[in-house]
């Protein structure tokens, strides 16, 4: 199968589940076929423009499912638009494949596609090249002028907040041998379907699209949980000359993972990262209208600290005592 093959099976599904999604293809007046895409943009929004790369063995295991990999790698820059407050509008794709195999580009765009029609986001362009395993997604969206959630606007006597539950992702890849527990203690028996619900978590992120939007107005700062909690949280301190307090008993945990791991999930939670949840920061006079906001966009919140003078991340134990982590969150070049 030739480039230009490839790419034509990848236009051609585009093409195909477009007509499904709500409001894909606003704003294109040419998309993919051509040396670049011509977008619009609507009168008074800014443009928000994020990238991320997946490459197979770092942010992925060896074998994973191709419409997993799909999925996951639209959903990790959908994230990232969330967490500014952005409406998802046009992505592109660049696939570095180690072989031509329609099967498997099929199977990818099936995820891909099946997340882009949930958010209304239509792929535009990209690119495909012979080499290891690797997807590139650079995605776009707008947000209306002067209102993006930002990281540098957090403030003393903000409450720290964060969407979903978290460490459900880092338990799984432990649980698979992927990596090593962060306590170095041998991990437990789990039953096979709590495991399952661990690995959706891993695989098959949910971006918090909704809930960014929900945001909007209330929250003064924001960052969506790759990394790990207390490593994205910490981006927000520098950014925003501030420190903060996390309240470790608070940290909001899935129900699998407190069946599976029970008082030894911390690390997870905390430091584990590919949650993709958003932590933010918000007035605490506002804690009514931030619930109710989440609420209508259907997505739970727990207040999990404070921000305060200084920097840095303290992490406390029920005691107050300071939670020293074994790890410190996901590591780029490490």
């Amino acid at each position: 199968m030739a480039e230009f093959d490839l790419i034509a099976l990848i236009r051609s599904r585009a093409a195909a589940s477009a007509g499904s999604m709500p409001g894909s293809g606003e704003g294109v007046v040419l998309g993919i076929g051509d040396d670049a895409a011509l977008l619009r943009m609507p009168a008074g929004h800014e443009l928000v423009v994020t990238a991320d790369t997946l490459n197979e063995g770092v942010h992925f295991p060896a074998g994973t499912a191709p419409a997993d990999i799909g999925w996951k790698a639209l959903a990790v820059n959908l994230s990232d638009l969330a967490s500014m407050g952005a409406r998802p509008a046009w992505c592109t794709l660049s696939l570095s494949l180690p072989r031509e195999d329609a099967g498997w580009v099929s199977a990818f765009v099936d995820g891909f596609q099946e997340l882009a029609a949930m958010h209304g986001i239509a792929l535009v362009g990209g690119d495909t090249t012979r080499g290891p395993l690797s997807i590139a997604v650079t995605a776009m969206g707008w947000v209306e002028c002067g209102a993006a959630l930002r990281r540098d606007r957090a403030r003393p006597g903000d409450d720290v907040w964060v969407t979903g539950t978290l460490g459900d992702a880092a338990a799984s890849l432990a649980l698979e041998g992927h990596v090593p527990p962060a306590s170095g203690e041998p991990l437990p028996a789990v039953d096979p379907a709590i495991a399952a619900r661990l690995g959706d978590r891993l695989r098959r992120p949910r971006p918090r699209v909704a809930a960014g939007r929900a945001l909007m107005g209330l929250a003064h700062a924001c960052v969506d949980v790759s990394d790990g909690l207390l490593a994205d949280l910490g981006h927000v301190c520098e950014r925003s000359g501030v420190g903060a307090e996390v309240w470790l008993e608070r940290l909001p945990a899935s129900a699998a993972l407190q069946r599976a791991f029970g008082g030894r999930r911390t690390s997870f939670q905390a430091t584990g990262g590919d949650d993709y949840e958003l932590c933010f920061t918000a007035p605490a006079n506002l804690r009514e209208p931030v619930s109710l906001a989440l609420e209508q966009a259907g997505v739970e919140a727990t207040r999990i600290g404070r921000i305060v003078a200084g920097e840095g991340v303290r992490a406390l134990a029920a005691d107050g005592t300071q939670w020293r982590s074994p790890q410190p969150g996901y590591v780029h070049f490490g």
